[in-house]
């Protein structure tokens, strides 16, 4: 099983007045084919460590390797090309676009990544029956619930099959049954050619995983790692 992401020494540091050090020293590898979730107190850097994991960000020292490359953070359109064909993330917020449908919102991200857009609806319109939600394809944002955002947000990252999952909070903004729906199908998303990787504050989701990541301090903790 290959270590497909791996961080080494990573710190990152914000100035606001005096020095923050957010992520001290943190060093890890990520193995295709599981999933991890990472937990932590509001505040200890948990969306910061999945920003730079999604090349949004950058660490203030130490290195990201992906794909046995080090990532040069100075390249931008390399690290977006990167990020586009290879990363997939989810937010607490869903991020739909209001003006497009449920099945345009899944098919853009398909025609961004060069997808012709006949190609994009055909995807689209495979996962939104696999997602349950054929019969919602033509319903703005606005008029689906909670859930079935969520859902849409997972299905704007499946059309490009992506090896990495990032998720921060999805659950975050969802009771406790479109959580657990939506857990189930993050779950299914699992594979030998794939990483998932979640930040949580809830417990029993956190547990679900395969390796449980704990920030705390600026310091990375691997618990209950199941092989």
């Amino acid at each position: 099983m290959s270590n497909f992401l791996e961080i080494k020494n990573i710190s990152k540091n914000y100035f606001n007045q005096k020095k923050v050090n957010v992520l001290k020293n943190l060093s890890y590898k990520f193995k295709k084919g599981k999933i991890y979730s990472l937990v932590g107190p509001s505040g200890s850097g948990k969306s910061t460590l999945l920003n730079i994991l999604s090349l949004i960000d950058r660490p203030s020292k130490g290195n990201l390797v992906f794909d046995s490359k080090k990532i040069n953070f100075d390249d931008r359109k390399i690290n977006d090309q990167i990020r586009s064909n290879y990363i997939g993330i989810i937010y607490q917020e869903k991020n739909l676009l209001n003006d497009f449908t449920a099945i345009e919102n899944i098919s853009i991200a398909g025609i961004a990544n060069g997808k012709s857009s006949k190609e994009s609806l055909l995807i689209s319109e495979k996962i939104l029956k696999k997602l349950r939600l054929i019969n919602r394809s033509n319903h703005f944002p606005s008029q689906l619930s909670g859930g079935e955002n969520q859902r849409i947000a997972i299905g704007r990252v499946l059309i490009n099959s992506p090896n990495i999952i990032i998720a921060d909070e999805p659950s975050g903004n969802l009771d406790q049954k479109n959580a657990k729906e939506f857990f189930k199908l993050l779950f299914n998303l699992k594979s030998k050619k794939r990483i998932i990787i979640y930040a949580t504050h809830n417990r029993y989701f956190a547990n679900l995983a395969d390796c449980r990541l704990q920030l705390i301090n600026g310091k990375l903790k691997s618990i209950n790692a199941r092989k």
